[in-house]
């Protein structure tokens, strides 16, 4: 049993080569993942009162998530790019490389948060959503708590980088996880405490006004910026966040329709953040992966994956059977100690896993040619992959998990 065991091993180290560093880093950041989900699923599922009190609060929830990842990763993976190609220092200057980098994440979460308010309100109308909150509402939620989630998901890109730096890691292979991670811990219980300032009927209006005024200010300068970079990635990145915050909206359109179903069974909301967490992290370290392949020259963009993007295509399934095992265990057994109720383990890890395995499915196409696009087009796939990435799977992830829960009769 031993030597077949190491046998397994082995070829499976062959299998991996040089890849294999890469692959620990990955499988610790993924696993984390999950576990960061956790503290935003228990939040989500132990706020079914204030979801069914306000309705279309649910519908921001994957969106206002997914904005931290589209802006943080994509942030991180383009340091990880300056490092790899030797142009990264830290340093406070604005008109630095990090500097400008930093700036225009700033720039982009007020921007797509006050976006994200409007996108939603419309949405909600489009979709004859019953009741739902005002644009007021949406506008304080989306950028107060945006904002809020934003400054902790920000420090904590930058000190990896810098620790990256330090102790050899490879950025793309630790950022798009846990700044998931971290921006699932942050982001909800920021959401949750801005919705209590949307119930204040007073202090809402004013406020929503003062936010906005400031988003659209602060977008506009770094539209109009004089500094190069920093123009230049808001002017890419936009148009991509826009379109990543309809899809992530849809998703959130989606889960609110089945709102019933997930509400009847509490610890299936506790599991959603971390699945689709897991989904987009999957995809997005693809993305990252191959993004910096493409920026050295060894990957080619062809219309049929070659073989270095085809190893990690192939990585990516052997992390996903742990990651959404992980998700899974955590969220069942986080409910079962805080007292939420659900459909038991077993049924939680099946869902999980066969949701996880068609969506990692999906997430690995578009990873792929979302990130050749981007290189072909002659845009940086640094920038467009990771968004497209994690907001497709925002939709196709709820999508693979209500259809996970039906095939199961869960």
């Amino acid at each position: 049993m031993r030597r077949r065991l190491r046998a397994i091993r082995a070829r499976f180290g062959a299998m991996l080569g040089a890849d294999a560093a890469s692959v620990r880093q990955s499988l610790f950041a993924l696993v984390v993942t999950p576990l960061g989900s956790l503290v935003a699923g228990l939040t989500l599922g132990a706020a079914t009162g204030q979801l069914e009190a306000l309705p279309g609060l649910l519908l921001l929830i994957p969106a206002a998530i997914g904005a931290r990842g589209n802006v943080f990763a994509a942030l991180g993976s383009r340091l990880g790019t300056a490092i790899h190609t030797g142009t990264f220092t830290l340093t406070s200057r604005v008109d630095s490389l990090v500097g400008q980098n930093v700036a225009a994440a700033a720039v982009l979460t007020f921007g797509q948060s006050l976006l994200l308010a409007l996108l939603a309100k419309g949405v909600a109308l489009a979709f004859n959503l019953q009741d739902s909150i005002g644009l007021a509402d949406y506008v304080v939620i989306s950028i107060l708590g945006g904002v809020l989630a934003s400054a902790v998901v920000l420090a904590i890109t930058l000190a990896l980088a810098a620790s990256s730096v330090r102790f050899g890691w490879d950025l793309d292979n630790v950022t798009a996880p846990l700044v998931s991670a971290i921006g699932d811990v942050a982001t909800l219980p920021a959401l949750i405490l801005a919705a209590e300032l949307a119930e204040v009927e007073v202090v809402t209006p004013v406020l929503s006004v003062v936010l906005g005024i400031a988003a659209t200010v602060i977008l506009v300068a770094g539209w109009e910026s004089r500094l190069a970079l920093l123009r230049t990635i808001v002017r890419e990145s936009l148009p991509v966040l826009v379109l990543a915050g309809v899809l992530s909206l849809l998703a959130g359109m989606f889960l609110e329709k089945r709102q019933g179903t997930l509400i009847g069974g509490p610890a299936l909301l506790v599991l959603t953040p971390a699945f689709l967490s897991a989904a987009g992290a999957l995809g997005s370290v693809l993305s990252s992966r191959l993004s910096t392949k493409l920026h050295l020259g060894l990957v080619v963009p062809e219309s049929l994956p070659p073989v270095e993007a085809r190893r990690d295509i192939g990585i990516t399934f052997v992390l996903a059977v742990p990651v959404f095992s992980v998700a899974a265990t955590t969220s069942h057994f986080g409910s079962v100690v805080t007292g939420i109720e659900g459909p038991g383990y077993a049924q939680m890890l099946a869902a999980a896993l066969l949701g996880g395995m068609l969506a990692t499915l999906i997430s690995s196409a578009v990873a792929y040619y979302g990130t050749i696009a981007a290189f072909r087009f002659g845009v940086d796939p640094d920038t467009y992959g990771i968004p497209l990435v994690c907001s497709t799977l925002d939709l196709v992830g709820a999508f693979t998990l209500v259809l996970a829960i039906v095939i199961l009769r869960i």
